[in-house]
């Protein structure tokens, strides 16, 4: 991993564990062994060390659904997929986690990233939707739009009921039941 590489996965473990507010220059030098040169060599600051950190952990969700929603199998198996992947629910989505940090959110650069990821993982969904309904594989009265919304809240809420009890077994719970709802449309 070079230098600037470094950086960035440092910052995303740093935003991680302690927030924005609370990741310090100083912490991700130590945490990715450079100096403060070589920082803000390639990073004109904090913020834009944050900005490439929040791009690349929103990146990454996107790369992995879109691995889903592009692989084999009818619309609803393909949703199934994404929701069903392996993901540590005990740990949070590394992107919808963001979305309670003050610091990312009254920032308008650094909450552009999660705001796009979450209108583009919606668009997706609800365009995935609206095939399965016109090629009669789910019900016409499916609205696609109001099922991506849901869909994407049951795993951001998952997340949350898993964390706040400490077992992964209510986010299984919240998946299931998302398929359930979606399964109850399918002709």
């Amino acid at each position: 991993m070079d230098t600037r590489d470094r950086l960035i996965e440092s910052t995303r473990e740093l935003l991680w564990e302690r927030g924005y507010v609370g990741t310090s220059p100083k912490a991700i030098q130590e945490r990715s062994g450079t100096g403060q040169g070589s920082m803000y060599h390639h990073f004109r600051g904090k913020p834009d060390l944050a900005r490439a950190a929040i791009r690349r952990s929103a990146d990454e969700l996107r790369d992995r659904a879109e691995d889903a929603f592009a692989g084999p199998g009818t619309v609803v198996e393909r949703i199934g997929t994404y929701l069903g992947r392996e993901r540590d629910a005990l740990k949070g989505c590394p992107v919808g986690r963001l979305t309670q940090d003050f610091g990312v959110m009254a920032d308008p650069e650094l909450r552009r990233p999660v705001e796009e990821t979450f209108a583009w993982l919606i668009d997706r969904l609800t365009g995935l939707l609206a095939e399965g309904r016109a090629s009669g594989e789910l019900d016409p009265g499916l609205d696609p739009a109001n099922m991506a919304s849901a869909l994407v809240a049951v795993v951001q809420g998952g997340y949350v009921l898993a964390c706040a009890a400490g077992s992964a077994t209510l986010y299984a719970q919240a998946v299931g039941g998302a398929l359930g709802l979606l399964a109850g449309h399918v002709r």
